[in-house]
Parts: structure tokens; C-alpha cells; sequence
């Protein structure tokens, strides 16, 4: 079996390669223990273009091991640069999908989940990453080290106790959008770092959608779009059906 028979390309040309990243695996690696996403593309690359030697592929943003979604990388230096730069100031639209518990926060009071009364709006924090606990939390403005956070919502439809959310980031924080929600007593299902009581495999129920960039050398607009896991189709169906 080929490895591109185990990847699902979104988009692919000699500058850069996008393609819908399953859950449970790290995007890249640090420590050489993991197979990871970026090694799985460049033994395709090497296989589909009989390559010798090393393959270069840029990795220029990344997606939480138990994230799905749309992963763009770069196929050249200067399209690593390039879309790296988009990245970096902002110039990339980020489109997530989530499915939220709706829990009673430390179970006594109501939960301030903004989403319960409206269904639009704005998420705005400081965050600060917790070393030790490998954590990220909602601090106080004046916090040293906290950086700020904002996020769009609207809600695409709520059934049995779930919220699935439409999410359109305007920052890139570490865990940014599993704390924002987790601290309004609504943790993405799944995701026991931040409160799930709910398993949902290797994943949590967060899920890249889409992501719009311009092309590194034409400059011309790209959207590539990545359909829900199959997980998804079993455990959210009622959740989805409500929501189309």
C-alpha cells in the first residue's frame, strides 16, 4: 500500500501541500519517539517524485496531536517564509469546528458560557502557559507572561446537552481555543486536559475546518476545506443534522 493511499491532500503544487491531518498524530517531532504528520508528507513526496536524499518540507503552523483538520506545510524555502510570515501576522483565516459539554461549572453555579443566551459573539482573555502542568490558563491582565486572546464564535446548533461552534480565531496562543472554552464551563469534548469526562479515542472534538491563505508565489487566495472524521458522523450525528 502506498503512503499516499493513508493521506488526504487538500491541495498540493511545487510550493506548498495542504491535507486534512487525522487525530492522535503530532504534526511534528521533537523528540524522534512519534510517527508524525510531516515525515508521513515527505516519505509521499519522495515515493510520488522518486526524490533522492532528504526532502525538504517546511513546517509553518501546526495542529494539537488530538486536533483533526486542515495542516498547510511549505514545499520551498521561500514558500516556508512566506506562508510562515502569513502565520505570524495574522494573515491566514482560521476556520474550527468544536462540539462543547455544556457542564455546570465545579457543578454548583451556572455556567457563563456566552453561547447559552446568543448566538454570536466574541471570546476575549489573557492566557499564560502553567510549565509544570503542561497547561494553559485564563490569568489576570496584568499577569506576567500573559498574552491576550481573542475569538469569534457563532453557534451552528445545540442538542442533548452539546454545542457545536463555529470558532474563527484572530490570535494563535498555545491551547487557545480548549482554555477559552474550558473556562467558561464548557470543555471540548473529549479533551480531559481541560475537564471532558467524555472519551473520544485519540481525539478531542475539535476540528480545523478550513484555513484561507494566499499563495506564496501568485499571491492568489486558496481555501482548502476538511471534512469531519468519521467519528463525528457517529457520536455527533443528531448534533450535525441539526446544525445543516
Amino acid at each position: 500500500m502506498s503512503i499516499s493511499d493513508h493521506l488526504d491532500i487538500l491541495f498540493e503544487d511545487n510550493h506548498c501541500l495542504a491535507l486534512n491531518k487525522p487525530a492522535g498524530w503530532p504534526t511534528t517531532h521533537f523528540d524522534g519517539k512519534d510517527e508524525t504528520v510531516d515525515r508521513l508528507v515527505k516519505t509521499y513526496l519522495k515515493e510520488k517524485y522518486d526524490k533522492p536524499g532528504n526532502v525538504f518540507l517546511g513546517v509553518v503552523h501546526r495542529l494539537d496531536k488530538p486536533v483533526s483538520g486542515s495542516l498547510l506545510f511549505a514545499r520551498t524555502t521561500k514558500a516556508a517564509a512566506r506562508l510562515s510570515e502569513q502565520f505570524r501576522e495574522g494573515g491566514v483565516e482560521k476556520c474550527y469546528w468544536a462540539v462543547v459539554e455544556n457542564q455546570l461549572s465545579g457543578g454548583r453555579k451556572p455556567p457563563v458560557a456566552p453561547w447559552h443566551t446568543q448566538d454570536t459573539g466574541a471570546l476575549e482573555d489573557w492566557l499564560k502557559k502553567d510549565e509544570p502542568k503542561m497547561r494553559v490558563e485564563v490569568v489576570e491582565p496584568e499577569t506576567p507572561g500573559a498574552l491576550f486572546a481573542r475569538l469569534l464564535f457563532q453557534v451552528r446548533a445545540r442538542h442533548n446537552g452539546l454545542t457545536w461552534l463555529e470558532l474563527r480565531p484572530h490570535t494563535g496562543r498555545k491551547h487557545q481555543l480548549r482554555v477559552q472554552l474550558a473556562s467558561r464551563g464548557a470543555p471540548i469534548y473529549g479533551d480531559d486536559k481541560y475537564g471532558s469526562d467524555h472519551p473520544f479515542g485519540h481525539s478531542i472534538a475539535l476540528h480545523a475546518r478550513s484555513l484561507t491563505f494566499l499563495h506564496p508565489t501568485s499571491k492568489e487566495p486558496i481555501t482548502v476545506k476538511s471534512e469531519v472524521p468519521k467519528l463525528w458522523r457517529g457520536r455527533f450525528a443528531h448534533l450535525l443534522h441539526a446544525g445543516t
